[in-house]
C-alpha cells in the first residue's frame, strides 16, 4: 500500500483530533481538554498519512528542554499523539511516519527524542528504551502514621481552587526542574495543562483543588487533589485523589502530606506519580499499608550518539569504547569513545576496539542513569568486551536521584 506523508495543515487540525479519538477508542475528549490539546499543538510539527484522501495516521512531536544528568538542559521533541486508523493496520503507516519522524527530528539537530507509550512494545523496535519510571499507589492513612520533622509545625496552608494557584505552583517547579533529569521546562500553554478540570470527567471526585504551604509567608510547595466521597456501615471512607505535590524542602513537603493525610472523611490517599525514589517510601510508618507499583514513564531514542553522550555529565569517571547498534537506523551504528566525569564529557567517533556493545534502545534506557547496564547486560543486551569496562560504564551512567517525569504529553 502506497500512503502519503504531509505535515499537517492547520485547517485540519480538528479532522485530525477526531481521528486521534476514534483510534485510542475511548471516549471523546473533553472541550476544555480539547481546547487545551489544540493550544500547546504545534501544527507545522504534526506528521500526518493519508491514503487518498482519507487521514489514516497522526504523529507528533513537541518542542520540549529537558534536564539531563548533571542539570544542563537540552532541546529534545516530545513525540505524541500517535495513531494508526483500524483499517489500515500492519500495512507499515506506523513505521513510514516513525522513519520520517527521526530523519526530522535529526535534522533540527536534536540529538534524542522522547515519548510516553500506551504500549510499550510498540517502540522497542524504533530504537526507544524506557528512560525512567513512576511510583504509583495508595497510603491507608487509619492505619499510617506520616513522619513529622522538626519545623513542620511551623508549615502554614491556604486551600483555594487549582486555577487560582497557578502562578506560585509554577514557581515552585521552574525552581525544581533543574535538580531531576527528566524534568520538562514549561513551554508556554503548557501550564495550564495541569488544572484542566471537566467536570464530566472527574469519575465522581470533587474538583480540583490546590494546598499552598507556606513558611513566614513564603511558598515552599503545593498539592494539587481532589477528593472522592465513599462511606460503609462503619463510617466514611473517602479517598484523596493526589494529582501533584512538589515542596523546595523535605520540611514542607513532609508538612504536605500530613495534611493530604489529615483530610476529614477520608481513608486514603491515591497518587498515580511520583519519582521513584520519593521520600514519602520514608515518610510513613508502615510500608506494608500502602500499595506500591512502578510502571514505565519516558521512552527515549538516540540519534545522536556522540552529541547525546557528550551533553551529560557523569556520575564517576568514564573513559570506555561503545560499540552501538541501530537496526532500524543502521547508518547510525558505530563505534564511539566516551570519555566523562562529573565536570562534562567528550564523545567522538573512533576505530579503536569496541569495549562494550550497547543496542541503541538500551543506551537510550540508560541515558538519564535509571536503568543499569549491568542489568541489561544481566540480561543479555549489553555485551562486555573488555574485563571491567561494564563496571566502569555502569557505574559512570547512574545517577544520585532518579530521573522522573512529572506529566506526560
Amino acid at each position: 500500500m502506497t500512503t502519503e506523508l504531509r505535515v499537517l495543515a492547520p485547517e485540519q487540525w480538528d479532522t485530525m483530533f477526531d481521528r486521534i479519538e476514534r483510534a485510542f477508542t475511548g471516549a471523546p475528549e473533553s472541550p476544555e481538554g480539547r481546547a487545551q490539546w489544540r493550544r500547546v499543538s504545534e501544527p507545522g510539527r504534526m506528521l500526518t498519512a493519508w491514503d487518498g484522501d482519507e487521514l489514516v495516521g497522526t504523529a507528533g512531536a513537541f518542542s520540549f528542554r529537558m534536564t539531563l544528568p548533571g542539570g544542563a538542559p537540552a532541546a529534545v521533541s516530545g513525540v505524541t499523539m500517535v495513531s494508526v486508523q483500524p483499517t489500515h493496520r500492519r500495512r507499515g503507516v506506523l513505521t513510514s511516519m516513525m522513519r520520517r519522524q527521526l530523519d526530522d527530528f535529526r535534522d533540527r539537530g536534536e540529538p534524542f527524542a522522547v515519548l510516553t507509550a500506551s504500549e510499550p512494545a510498540i517502540y522497542g523496535r524504533y530504537g526507544y528504551g524506557i528512560a525512567s519510571r513512576q511510583l504509583s499507589g495508595t497510603v491507608d492513612t487509619d492505619r499510617v502514621v506520616l513522619h513529622a520533622p522538626q519545623g513542620v509545625e511551623q508549615v502554614r496552608f491556604r486551600l483555594l481552587p487549582a486555577a487560582e494557584a497557578l502562578g506560585a505552583c509554577e514557581r515552585i517547579y521552574a525552581e525544581l526542574v533543574p535538580a531531576r533529569a527528566g524534568m520538562l521546562a514549561r513551554q508556554p500553554g503548557w501550564e495550564t495543562q495541569a488544572v484542566v478540570d471537566a467536570p464530566g470527567e472527574r469519575g465522581g471526585a470533587g474538583p480540583l483543588l490546590c494546598v499552598l504551604a507556606e513558611t513566614d509567608g513564603e511558598v515552599r510547595g503545593y498539592a494539587r487533589y481532589s477528593t472522592t466521597s465513599r462511606w460503609s456501615p462503619a463510617g466514611p471512607q473517602g479517598s484523596v485523589n493526589l494529582k501533584e505535590v512538589s515542596a523546595l524542602d523535605p520540611v514542607t513537603y513532609a508538612a504536605l502530606w500530613r495534611y493530604l493525610a489529615g483530610i476529614d472523611l477520608t481513608s486514603t490517599i491515591a497518587f498515580r506519580n511520583l519519582p521513584v525514589d520519593d521520600p514519602l517510601v520514608h515518610l510513613v510508618s508502615d510500608p506494608r499499608r500502602c500499595t506500591l507499583g512502578f510502571r514505565d514513564a519516558l521512552h527515549l531514542r538516540v540519534l545522536d550518539v556522540g552529541a547525546a553522550l557528550s551533553a551529560r555529565s557523569y556520575a564517576a569517571p568514564v573513559d570506555v569504547v561503545l560499540a552501538v547498534e541501530d537496526a532500524f537506523r543502521p547508518e547510525d551504528s558505530g563505534t564511539w569513545r566516551l570519555t566523562g566525569d562529573a565536570k562534562g564529557a567528550s564523545c567522538e567517533r573512533t576505530t579503536d576496539a569496541a569495549e562494550l556493545v550497547v543496542p541503541v534502545a538500551q543506551l537510550g534506557a540508560a541515558y538519564l542513569g535509571d536503568a543499569s547496564l549491568r542489568s541489561m547486560a544481566g540480561a543479555g543486551f549489553v555485551r562486555e568486551l573488555r574485563p571491567g569496562a561494564l563496571a566502569e560504564a555502569s557505574a559512570a551512567f547512574r545517577t544520585d536521584t532518579a530521573p522522573w517525569l512529572p506529566h506526560g504529553f
